[in-house]
């Protein structure tokens, strides 16, 4: 994934009202900046810290700048536009890259489906010996320690609803899948975030013991582009309490 038009760099004033970020151009200019990420952005939003926004000229938008990347303590660039993660994992299955999720034919994104009424993220169909697979993914951001990423980062219903589908879809004998997409290079292992989110992280569970699939994906960053480069270990210990 190309970042086309070129990113801007700045330095980060303060997010606020979740999707606001007032941001410094290195050309001494202030921005506001729309935020595409409704999580905590948990070690992601420190002001002071080096950003990068993405241009857009459309005169139908009401700002022009969007928050693409942040570089966190240690110098890892971190991805935090949400909308982001679907478009690479989708790029990386279509290209072939994840090899679980190889050889289906066909792929479209954002297909309604649920009882809960819910959009899968990328409905795969077509393959020559594998079922239909429902594919959610989930933005990974938060790194709290020693290459150690947590999901979610703040309490998520609209997450937790969504492993309630695809356990309804693997209890129907289709594929369901979850793909957390990290969007930061230093992480070698996802974990649901206990702390933050217990009814998620139970969910997790119940539904992996159900049928559906979990697997994590790394990216590789720079201010010019972004990819899945590897997987990365998902780890889940028993839950306390």
């Amino acid at each position: 994934m190309l970042f086309d038009p070129p990113l801007i760099p700045g330095r980060l004033v303060r997010r606020y009202k979740r999707f606001l970020a007032d941001v410094d151009l290195d050309d001494g200019t202030r921005v506001i900046a729309h935020c595409p990420n409704t999580g905590a952005m948990l070690g992601c939003d420190r002001p002071g810290d080096r950003v990068w926004l993405s241009p857009n000229d459309d005169p139908r938008r009401k700002l022009r700048f969007t928050w693409e990347l942040v570089e966190v303590e240690g110098g890892t660039l971190v991805g935090i536009n949400t909308q982001r993660a679907n478009a690479l994992v989708r790029e990386a299955v279509a290209a072939g890259l994840i090899p679980a999720l190889a050889g289906y034919r066909d792929l479209r994104a954002e297909v309604a489906y649920g009882r809960e009424r819910s959009r899968i993220d990328l409905l795969l169909t077509g393959h020559d010996s594998h079922r239909d697979c429902h594919v959610e993914v989930k933005n990974v951001t938060a790194a709290v320690h020693q290459g150690v990423a947590v999901f979610p980062d703040a309490v998520t219903a609209r997450g937790t609803k969504h492993l309630r589908e695809l356990a309804a879809v693997a209890a129907a004998g289709g594929r369901a899948v979850v793909v957390f997409c990290v969007q930061r290079g230093d992480v070698t292992e996802v974990r649901p975030a206990d702390a933050i989110d217990p009814l998620y992280g139970r969910t997790l569970r119940q539904v992996m013991e159900a049928g559906v699939e979990v697997a994590a994906w790394r990216a590789s960053i720079s201010n010019t582009t972004m990819a899945l480069v590897a997987p990365v270990a998902v780890h889940i210990p028993p839950q306390m309490g």
